[in-house]
């Protein structure tokens, strides 16, 4: 008998099923380290302890995103190996901040199926939770993938596609303990742009640009514990290409929105969240963002902004073509709320 696996095909999930993921993982300062020079990650709060407690925190947290990609690559074996592409993102809420010293588990409950027409794949919608040593959950979002089946002739599930909402209400949005924002240090964050100064509808190109490299894209797959066989294996697509993880991308553009947006220093929720078109080494990747709402909170000096966050090869502002359909240079088009100063 074999003592290695394959991993998960679709027509290994069940409605209902939850799967704990293995390999808990302590956080260090050292993935703050390596994200840092991997994106030009920049944010305040998440460089400096001492302007963190200026803003009513304990000490800086790892970004927000470093927490999404811990526990998403905890997932990856167990969801996503056998994966064709990661497809969306849906009612993400980051509920605690993570704090180097912290130990994050995740796991992820089968929620929705759906086999596709060709009958040689399908797509799995879960939902994945990341928790801390204290069984608190950080991080609760829903994913969907499209994953290969192990046997083309094998049935197809009950089609079940999730009630998913659109968006997370900003009265739904959890604030970090102590958030304080009535001290806050424009000069150190790097912009003077407030909560007020953002318009609904307005949009900001982040100008700068970043050429992908294969190399950084395999360690920061790695970093992540990330296993799909698109990101490692050469030979698992017919046209001999490595995929960009996702998650890469993501953080990428919202690495590069620091230039207009440097104060928007919290993600709270990701409302929704599309890979319009696949990412390759060598491909250059800019940004720009649209100010989709504004919402007052109730801790001090904190406001929240409802952005669209684009990462594209092409101009800022080109989101789909004529035909409705997401315009081919466009590689990620997220939706998500931050806490911004007021």
């Amino acid at each position: 008998m074999s003592k290695t696996s394959a991993g998960h095909f679709f027509e290994d999930y069940q409605i209902g099923q939850v799967i704990s993921h293995a390999v808990p993982r302590t956080v260090s300062g050292g993935e703050r380290a390596l994200y840092h020079a991997l994106y030009p990650a920049r944010g305040a709060l998440y460089s400096s302890d001492e302007f963190a407690r200026a803003c009513g925190l304990p000490g800086s947290p790892v970004d927000d995103l470093i927490a999404f990609h811990i526990i998403f690559g905890k997932s990856v074996p167990d969801i996503s190996l056998n994966a064709v592409a990661n497809l969306g993102y849906a009612a993400g809420r980051f509920l605690r901040p993570v704090y180097p010293g912290d130990t994050l588990t995740s796991s992820s409950e089968v929620i929705g199926l759906k086999q596709n027409s060709n009958g040689k794949s399908g797509v799995v919608f879960v939902r994945t939770r990341g928790r801390n040593q204290r069984g608190e959950v950080v991080l609760d979002y829903v994913r969907w993938v499209m994953v290969r089946k192990r046997d083309p002739d094998a049935p197809a599930p009950e089609t079940l596609v999730p009630d998913l909402p659109q968006v997370v209400g900003a009265q739904d949005l959890t604030l970090p303990e102590g958030l304080d924002f009535t001290r806050y240090d424009f000069a150190a964050a790097g912009e003077p742009h407030r909560w007020g100064d953002y318009t609904v509808g307005e949009v900001i190109d982040h100008v700068d640009g970043v050429t992908i490299e294969e190399a950084e894209h395999m360690l920061a797959t790695r970093l992540w514990q990330n296993t799909a066989k698109v990101h490692f294996d050469a030979t698992f697509r017919p046209d001999g290409k490595r995929l960009i993880y996702g998650g890469h991308v993501i953080s990428l553009a919202r690495a590069l929105s620091f230039n207009g947006l440097a104060n928007a220093q919290m993600i709270v929720a990701i409302n929704a969240g599309a890979h319009a078109n696949p990412c390759f080494a060598g491909d250059t990747v800019r940004a720009w963002s649209e100010v989709l709402d504004r919402a007052e909170t109730p801790a001090p000096g904190v406001g929240a902004l409802r952005l669209r966050l684009v990462a594209t090869r092409g101009a800022a502002g080109i989101l789909r073509g004529e035909d409705g359909k997401y315009h081919p240079d466009v590689l990620l088009d997220l939706d998500y709320w931050v806490l911004v100063p007021r």
